[in-house]
This record gives C-alpha cells, structure tokens and sequence, in this order.
C-alpha cells in the first residue's frame, strides 16, 4: 500500500491491486517484514524534488532576514568586491563566495546547517572559530535566522551579475506583464470539431494546445466528476447516494445544478475559508512570547468564522478585501453618509447584485464585520516588537492580496520590483498610525443565557481574585513606604528637587544610583517634596510641619549650633512634635528620624479621637499623603508582584478565549487620535532615522497613480479602497490566479504570492486576464468565479497520463489533461470521519483541539492552531505554516506519513468506527459488507475480483501479538533529584503532548512550571530543582546497556544545565555540566534488571534562564546470552534512540484489530482514498 504519494499514483494504484498482494499493514504495529508500499514510498522519497533553493519564496527570506545581517556583522571583513584578500579568503558578498569557501574550505553546505562551517562558528561551540570575532557573538535569534536560511538550501540571488533594481530600469517596470492594466482580451477562435469548446476558458487553452497539434484529454466519467467537484469545493467526498443519482441525471446541465447545490451548502464556506486563512496566516496564538502574556487570541474564532460566512454569502471579494483592512472606518463612513455609502466597486447599496443562492445581497456593513480585522491582527507577536508586527501585517496585505513582496522594502530599496524603501515605510506609517484597543468591541452574537452566565460569574471569580491579590500586594508595598518614612524624609532633603526631575543624563545617573542604594521608590521621594513645599508656602503655620520647615533652613555646618535657636516660636507647634524636639537636634538626619518616629507611631488604618495625633496620621494615610501614589503610578510599586500578576491576568483573559458562555469579540485595529508621522529607518533600524515621509500607496499596483491619504485617519480605508480597485493591477489577477490553483492543483502563474519580476509568467496570459475581467464585472463574485471555471471542459477533463504530453509537458503546464491531486490534511482527516460516522457538521465558535483524546470530530476547519507548537500532525501533512502568508501548500512525501496511516490512535478508531456503524452491522453476508465499505469510503461498489480478494483477506491468519513497539520503554516527565539517595525522588509524568513536545499542560509557557518541556531532541527544565526534566526508559528484561549521547546547553547566556543518568537500582552512574557548550554522557555497560528505571535528568542549577538544551542519547541493550555461543545470528541486541523513538505513548495499549477493521483501515489508507482524479 502507498498511503501518500507526491503528485501522480502508480499506474494501478486501485484498492484492487493492494488486495492482490495483500499489500495492508499489521496494525496497529508496523509490520517487520518489507511490504510493497515501504518500496514505493521509499522511491517517492527519494524522487521528490527538493523545495527550491533558489525560490522566489526562498529570495524573499534572503533580502529580508540574511542580507541585513551579512551586512551589519559580516562584510566589513568578508566583501570580495571591497577587497582582493577579504579575511580568511571567504567572501560573502556572493553567492559564488561561500560556495568556493575560503581558506578552510567552502563555508555552507546547503541544506545542512550542522555541517556548514559559517554555522559553526557564529554558534561559538568551537574554540578555535569563532565569528564575528572578539565576543561580539550574534544573538540567539540572528543565529537561528542563519540555521534556517542553510537548512532551506541557502538560498541567494546574488549571482555577482548586475541586478540594479528596476528603479534604475524604467523598462523594466514599464513592460512586466503584472504591472500592465488588466485589460479583457478577445476570445480566440478555435479550428476544427476535435476541440470541445464549452467555454472561453476552452478557447484560451486549445490555442495553447493546437500550437503543439494535441487535443485535450476526453472528459472523465460522471463518478470521478462528481468526486472532484465534491472534494475541490466541500473538502469531502460525495455520499453514494449522491454519485448514483448524478449518474442517473442525464440532463445537459446536471453538473451545473450539482456545482449550484455544492456552492450553496455551508460545507462550501468551510472548505473555500480555509484557503483564505492560510493566505491569511491565521493561528489562534501569538507565538513565541516572554514571561506569563496570555498565549491565545481570546477571540481568533470570530475572523475565522466571518471569513467562512463571507464565502458561504458571496461577499463581493472588493467588500471582503476592504473589510479586512478597514472595517471600522467603513462603518464610521456609513454612519455618516447614510444612503450615499459605497463600499467600492461593486455595486452601491440600494442596488445591490443577485448572489447565486440568496437574491439580493445587502452591501452595507454590519457590526460583524468587525472581526475582518483579525486578517491583521491574528499574525505572530514577535516578543511584542512593534517593527515587526507592523512588518508581518504589511506583508499579509500586499503578499497576500497583491502578490507584491513590499517587505523587501523594509532595509532597502526592493532588488527586484519598483517598491522603495520610502514607499514601505509610507505603509508602515499607515499602520503605526493604528492601534489595537484594550477593549474589543462586541459582534452583537450573544451566547445562550445559560452559558453566557456562568461565563459572567467565572470570569467574576477570577476578576476578584485578580483584584484581591493586587490590593493585598499594593497595601503592603503601601505599608512599607510608611515604615520608611524617614528614608523617604531625608531623601527628600538630601536630593534637590530640580536634580529630583532632571533629564540631564549626568545629574539622572547620579540620582538614580542614590535612589537605588537606598531602594527608594523616586515617585514617592518627588510627592515628599511636593508635599513639603506645599506645607512650607501655606499662609498659615502648619502645625506638624513648621518645625521641619525651621530646621530645614539651617547650614548644614552651623546646624548644630542653631538648631536650639531655630525651634524658639511652638506656640503653633502640635504638643506632640514639641514633645518630640524637646532637646534640639543635631543634624537634618536625626530631625527625619525623629519625625519619621512620631508619623509611624502614629499611623492606623482608622481615625483616631486625638486631633494631634490624627494630624499626623494623616500625613501618611490622607488621599494626598505621600505614600499614595495614583493610579497609574501606583503599579511601579507592584514590580515583585508582577510575575503573579500576569499568571492571573492570564487566567482572567483565559475565561474570553476559552468559555463558551463568552459573548464574541471582534480583535480590531482602530485609528489612533493623531496619525504617525512614518520616517525611513536606515537598513530597517528604527535608532537610525531617514527622511520623513508622507503614508501612502506603492504606485506600481496604482499604475503611477498617487493615492492621497487624510491627514487626520491613518489611511487605511483609502489603502484598502486603493487594493480593492478595479484598475488596480495586481488584485483582481492574483485572485482569480489562486482560485484556478486551489481548483486545479497549479495557478496559470506558478508564483501566486509574487507577481513582480522575478514571477514566472503566465502559461496562458490572456485567458488570465479574461478571468480578471469577468471576475470584476460579475461583482467579484468568487462563486460565479468556480462556476465559470468547473463548468469548462478544461475543468471536465480526464487525469490520465498520454506518454507524448508527460514527455514534452510534465508538469500540464498547457491543461492538457485534469491534475490528480492528493488529498490534504484537512480533507483526509474530514474524509475519514466522514466514512465512520462520526464527523459532526456543527459550524463555528470556539476552536477545538484536535490531538487530545477522546478526539474531536468536527471539521479540521475548526481546529486549534497553535502556531508555536504546531502539532507533528499537521505538519507531516504539509498544513500551511501559520507565520506567513501562504497561498499555496508544497506536497511533500515523508515515510511519517505512512506511519501515521497505520498506526495513528485516530485512523484506527476510524476503522473501528466504520466497522461498527449500524449499517454495516445489519448486513449479514461477507459480499454485503464488503460493498458497504467500498461505498462508505470510495462511493463505489468493488469489482468481483475485488470482492474475491478481501474475502480472502478476511480469511488470512492474523500474525498474531506483535512485539513491543521500540519506543515502548520510554517515558517522559519532570521531577525532583534526591541527592543524598543519588536517586529519583519523585517523576510526574507529563500531561498533554502537542505532537512534538511534551509539557504539563495545553497552555505553553504553563503559567506556574514556565517552559519546562522535553522534545525528540532535548527540552528546558523547570525554574528550581524539583522541576527538573526527566526522559525515563524502562528496561524490558534482564541485561547491560550501553548509554551514549551529547548533553548541549545551546545558549550563549544563562549558568547552564546539569545532566544525571541515574539507574533506580544503582544510583546516580554520570553526571555533566553543559554550560555554553557541550558535554558527553557516557556509560559503558551498566547492568539492568527487567522493569529496572534508567532516568535522563536535566536540571536548571541556580536558574533556568536561557536554559534550552539537546540531549538524545541512545541505548544499547544486550541480553547476557548475546555472549554466549547459544545466541542466535545477529544476537539479542537492541538499539534505542531517544531522538528517533519520541513519539506519544498511547494512554492504554490498544487492542488488535479484527480482521474486518483492518479490511476498513486498509481501505481508508490506500491511494484510491487518497487521491482525486
């Protein structure tokens, strides 16, 4: 069996040829014995072509993420073009320079960062090599920047040709096919009957084939069609039902009734949505984040199901594009003008367009449409680094919506395509002059009262307990500035009141360390002198104070001498302070202690009776009292508090993101009350500014135009107008472009998010332009858009192989045939739930996981993304990366894959559940249920020889209890190192996986363990010693291991991490400290008794700051007869790989399958389920 294939299946790839072999996995173990499909996925490997390194994808990550940093830290000693003998004689200039190397020889080895000589020494791990030189290491982000420009084959433009950009070349702007008006082309007039022409687009595409004498392939049958269409617009396979009565229809137009009722199902929205979400990068969490900042968007949903509602309503793609952008100030602009509204190109309100399903659509914006924002908002925070959000969201909108890479603008003019460093940052003003505001307006979709209750009293508990711990922190922090009245009081006199608010760096330094020395809070010492000043020019004496006024008065050199004189007048003295200074003081210091005495003597929470003594209580407790700071001010004093604090903010927002009861949000951007005036940031660094310059619109997608931008709004209504323009280039040609390739498997520009310079050109540029002509002046209907393309015989064509085409055209670059296409991860899994029963058509709200146990059993569509730790799930089945913009999704074909179909907890509750759905049951012949499943999952019914060989599948003896998996003996926790037993003291398994890492719980960083995780490779510990990170293998019998393996602290900063290979039976056998670099781990061999405990710990030592490390080690077991000479061949021996053994233990060892649920799996993984022709 073949589960996934790249692009194309075997020439018989039919369940009824992996029948004939019995070519199906022993589940749920992977069998030992070689199968057919090991062979076939093996040669698929090995044949794929590796993603392009030279890509334009591949470019833009060079100009944007590696050519600033050659620049900044590399080329002052290694430009070839500055120098004959550049250092080393490495030259980084070109491309040509690191693949020649320099005196060590070549300097990357493309594709692997860990044998790449330039890798190596900017980590520092080699003594002896080490760049940039004389410490000036690169920080822990540059260097991955770096590993992942090798590890994605080093791609760079830089050929040492001359490539000025296409600002010094006018021509070349002037006369590139993207950048040209779209214009409607005439349809061609095509000779000869042979060509079936149902269609413009047929015309376009049979010129193309004439011009090589082929004819298109014949159309396939009506099964296959009706599975097409049925995957490609719903992402789930036709009911047999379905097939049956379309093949029944024999009506001239009964595809075209079919493409109307599968465009007018919901199921239409979930599948067409998701497209968008991934051009979108659409994730539910923020990414990578420091301290205890809640990780998830609390209402990420809301764009997700706004974008599914927009493609089940037919938005006019203009209205959806704009919304996106701009939502709030369209409906600001509604408020105001009423009737004269417009949205953009499409037709007014008032006038309306009719969509295929619902008559006349309202064009007007509605508060919903607020949670279009999130196509801005719900990309990566970045560490909450402002530049770069504003970066990534200039991205989103012009890669994703123009196919313009505007952010190589962002450190130089554009390489390539006429964008200036000037015109990015005019983008950049446009959004620096927008803000996310703390309060995220309501859609006006209330949950049930039920529901939105209990969320209110939650979301009240957890408010309250904020709040609590907050005043509880405040009234103690407010306590101690009273206990240190006095410091406070003599600091106030000690420190100049100017020199207090200086902004002079000089006189800031020195107030600042004499604030720190002495731990005061400089607020509080700034209100003491207000305080006293007050007191000091009231007309009347005050009577707590008027003695400190005298004696402040006094020379410090005579203080002692005049003190005695200066307390002579007391008649307005209190009896208390004249109690006080009964005997004069002798200097300022002793004066502040004295008052500093009598105010904490005094100070109580509750009035008291005695007016003197009330009036000194008041100098600390009254509303102006000193102490008191203000809000905001007040929160400086919360500093200790803070990491609680956060953890339950967190918890706070968890109950929005999380409760079903909470009412939906829309995650906005707003205007800010002034805009931003945008300067240049000289090679992308906002501490060196350029020129200022105005917020504005790249003129190469407005054909030169100028588009002008309000002075007091921050432009991004008039952005989003400028994008969504019918003589804007770009937009309307990108789109329809995408469609055809989410439809045909490849767009007519295999570039879809890069239509500049360096795109490839259109295979069929005038049938492109025919589709963007039509595409505006249906409305931006992206619905007439499918039924225009599916209901062409280019769309109806057969996808078998004619050997002449492959020869000459492999990729069908001229649609000499239909594209068989291999199901993605979201149609596979939904395919699958669809087959067993089970999968639930509820629409919308809150995300779901998809990877915890029981199982979800809703549509992928409606999955968590967690864009930090993507499950292994997803990727392996190349979902689209939440981080960028992506419009396409690269196949790959990795034997994870396979893997996966044959032994995934899920796929085989599949095959169970399909094997005990009701209407298998109620068949009672083998001939019955056999067909049962060929039309559950393939929607049709088997061949006799089909049903011939699975009844003798049927009947094949089982192969029995497979042996232990060999990551059986492995299991992965944290806990607490006893030292004086020299033992594990205790071990906590972790409880949830993500696919790649374990850690305690959903949320990462855990709000109370912090990073504590443990992956293939390695992990990070805890924050103190009994949180240390423990891999444990359990020895299943009797013998010696042998242990190996490398313990990397991969961090250039922190104290480091301790390693421990502790045996419960013998104790602690090796211990190693990695601090900044690595240290082996070694024991030879240390003798185990079955069910014995051998533990991998790696602990924080004093903190576990930037304590990351890789630890993997490997095991060799040997059975005490491997050494005598009664041992079989090949002996007793077993290897066991941490790094390559990590996967998840399953909860509880699953039964085997019967005979008729292995039939069902292996049904459900083949290629026939897999592909669509």
């Amino acid at each position: 069996m073949a589960p996934m294939m790249p692009t194309q299946m075997p020439p018989d790839s039919s369940a009824t040829a992996q029948l004939a072999t019995n070519d199906f996995p022993s589940v749920p173990i992977m069998p030992s014995a070689p199968h057919s499909f090991c062979l076939v996925l093996l040669a698929c490997t090995l044949s794929l072509p590796s993603l392009a390194s030279d890509s334009a994808a591949g470019h833009d990550f060079f100009e944007n993420k590696i050519r600033p940093l050659l620049i900044e830290h590399c080329l002052k000693c290694h430009d070839g073009a500055a120098t004959d003998k550049p250092k080393g004689g490495l030259a980084l200039d070109t491309r040509a320079g690191w693949v020649k190397g320099g005196e060590t020889g070549p300097a990357i080895i493309p594709g692997q960062p860990d044998k790449s000589l330039f890798i190596r020494s900017i980590r520092y791990t080699d003594k002896e090599l080490q760049m940039p030189p004389k410490g000036k290491k690169l920080t822990a982000q540059q260097i991955a920047l770096f590993e992942e420009w090798v590890r994605l084959g080093a791609p760079d433009p830089r050929t040492g040709r001359p490539s000025g950009p296409p600002l010094s070349d006018p021509n070349v702007v002037k006369n590139h096919w993207a950048f040209q008006p779209v214009r409607e082309p005439k349809v061609p007039q095509v000779q000869g009957s042979k060509f079936k022409v149902q269609s413009p687009i047929d015309a376009f595409v049979a010129v193309r084939l004439a011009e090589k004498k082929w004819l298109p392939s014949p159309p396939a049958d009506k099964r296959t069609l009706i599975r097409r269409a049925c995957f490609d617009l719903h992402g789930l396979p036709p009911s047999m039902a379905e097939v049956e009565a379309f093949v029944a229809d024999k009506s001239p137009d009964a595809f075209a009734k079919l493409v109307d009722k599968l465009l007018a199902s919901p199921r239409y929205g979930e599948r067409w949505g998701r497209h968008w979400l991934d051009v979108a990068r659409y994730a539910d969490t923020k990414g990578y984040l420091a301290g205890d900042e809640q990780r998830r968007f609390a209402f990420s949903y809301t764009y997700r199901d706004y974008v599914i509602r927009s493609f089940n309503e037919d938005a006019p793609y203009d209205r959806f594009l704009t919304e996106q952008i701009a939502a709030d100030r369209l409906l600001e602009e509604f408020k105001v003008q009423g009737s004269k509204f417009k949205v953009g190109d499409s037709a007014p309100t008032g006038h309306g367009r009719t969509n295929l399903e619902r008559g006349t659509l309202n064009l007007e914006p509605r508060q919903d449409s607020l949670a279009a924002l999130g196509f801005l908002t719900l990309g990566r925070r970045f560490l909450n680094n402002v530049h770069d959000i504003i970066d990534d969201r200039i991205d989103v909108v012009t890669r994703g919506t123009m196919g313009l890479t505007v952010q190589c603008g962002r450190c130089h003019d554009h390489k390539y395509d006429p964008v200036s460093t000037a015109e990015y940052y005019s983008l950049y003003g446009v959004f620096a002059s927008s803000q996310e505001p703390a309060e995220k307006p309501l859609l006006g979709i209330q949950p049930d009262a039920a529901s939105h209750a209990g969320y209110l009293a939650e979301k009240q508990k957890r408010e309250d307990e904020l709040e609590k711990y907050r005043v509880e922190q405040l009234d103690k922090q407010l306590a101690t500035l009273r206990k240190r009245t006095t410091d406070y009081l003599l600091a106030a006199d000690e420190v100049d009141p100017k020199v207090a608010r200086a902004s002079a760096t000089a006189q800031r330094r020195d107030r600042d360390k004499y604030f720190q020395e002495r731990k005061l809070v400089p607020a509080v010492v700034r209100r003491w002198q207000d305080y006293l000043a007050k007191s000091a020019s009231a007309q009347t004496p005050d009577p707590v104070w008027s003695l400190w006024h005298a004696y402040a008065k006094l020379p410090d050199d005579r203080f002692a001498a005049e003190a005695p004189h200066a307390a002579r007048n007391t008649q307005h003295v209190s009896p208390r302070v004249s109690a006080a200074f009964a005997t004069p003081p002798k200097t300022m210091k002793e004066v502040a202690e004295r008052y500093g005495k009598l105010l904490t003597d005094a100070d109580a929470p509750t009035p008291h009776a005695d007016k003197d003594k009330e009036a000194l209580r008041l100098a600390l407790r009254a509303a102006d009292a000193p102490p008191n700071l203000p809000a905001p001010e007040n929160d400086t004093l919360l500093e200790d508090a803070r990491p609680r604090l956060r953890q339950l903010k967190a918890k706070v927002d968890e109950v929005d993101a999380t409760h079903p009861g909470a009412p939906a949000r829309a995650m906005v951007l707003v205007d800010r009350d002034s805009p931003t005036r945008p300067y240049v940031f000289v090679r992308g660094n906002p501490g060196n500014r350029g020129p200022e310059v105005e917020r504005g619109f790249p003129k190469v997608a407005s054909l030169g135009q100028a588009v002008s931008f309000p002075p007091k709004s921050s432009g991004r209504l008039e952005l989003a107008r400028a994008i969504a323009s019918k003589d804007n280039p770009l937009t309307a040609r990108v789109l329809v472009n995408r469609v055809w390739g989410w439809h045909f498997g490849a767009g007519l520009v295999r570039t879809p998010s890069d239509f500049g310079v360096r795109s490839d050109p259109p295979s069929h540029p005038e049938l492109l332009d025919w589709l963007a002509t039509r595409f505006v002046a249906d409305g931006w209907s992206i619905k007439k858009l499918h039924k225009l393309i599916m209901l062409s015989a280019t769309y109806q064509q057969a996808s078998d192989d004619r050997a002449e085409c492959v020869k000459a055209d492999p990729a069908n670059t001229l649609l000499w045939k239909f594209n068989r296409q291999r199901l993605d991860f979201e149609q596979l899994r939904d395919s699958l739930l669809l087959a067993s029963g089970k999968l639930d058509l509820t629409p919308g709200g809150l995300p779901v996981d998809l990877t915890a146990q029981p199982f979800a059993t809703r549509r992928t569509a409606y999955g968590y993304i967690d864009r930090q730790n993507l499950p292994a799930m997803f990727r392996t089945f190349d979902f689209a990366s939440p981080d960028v913009s992506a419009s396409q999704r690269f196949q790959t074909t990795v034997p994870q894959q396979a893997l996966y179909l044959m032994n995934a907890p899920f796929v085989l509750q599949q095959a169970q559940a399909l094997a005990a759905r009701d209407e298998f049951k109620k068949f009672t012949t083998d001939d019955a249920r056999i067909g049962f499943l060929y039309e559950a999952i393939y929607q049709r019914r088997p061949a006799a020889d089909e049903v011939t060989m699975a009844k003798a599948f049927l009947a094949a003896p089982g192969e029995g209890a497979a042996e232990s998996a060999p990551n059986a003996g492995w299991h992965y926790g944290y806990g607490e190192f006893d030292e004086a037993a020299k033992r594990v003291k205790t071990f906590t398994p972790f409880a949830f996986f993500t696919g790649g890492q374990w850690q305690v719980g959903r949320d990462f960083p855990d709000k109370e363990f912090g990073h504590l995780l443990l992956r293939a490779e390695g992990g990070h510990p805890g924050q103190n010693q009994s949180r240390a990170v423990i891999r444990r293998w359990v020895a299943p019998r009797d013998g010696l291991v042998a242990v190996s393996g490398t313990l990397t602290h991969t961090s250039d900063k922190g104290d480091g991490v301790r390693g421990r290979l502790s045996s419960s039976r013998a104790g602690l056998v090796a211990e190693a400290v990695a601090q900044n670099g690595s240290a082996e781990l070694k024991v030879a061999d240390l003798a185990v008794q079955a069910g014995e405990t051998v533990d991998f710990i790696a602990d924080c030592r004093a903190n576990s700051s930037s304590d990351s490390f890789n630890w993997a080690p490997r095991l060799k077991f040997t059975d005490p007869m491997k050494r005598s000479k009664q041992a079989p061949p090949g002996g007793f021996e077993t290897e066991w790989d941490a790094k390559a053994d990590f996967t998840k233990p399953r909860p509880e060892a699953p039964r085997h399958l019967t005979a008729w649920e292995k039939l069902a799996q292996a049904l459900l993984v083949s290629n026939e389920a897999a592909f669509v022709d």
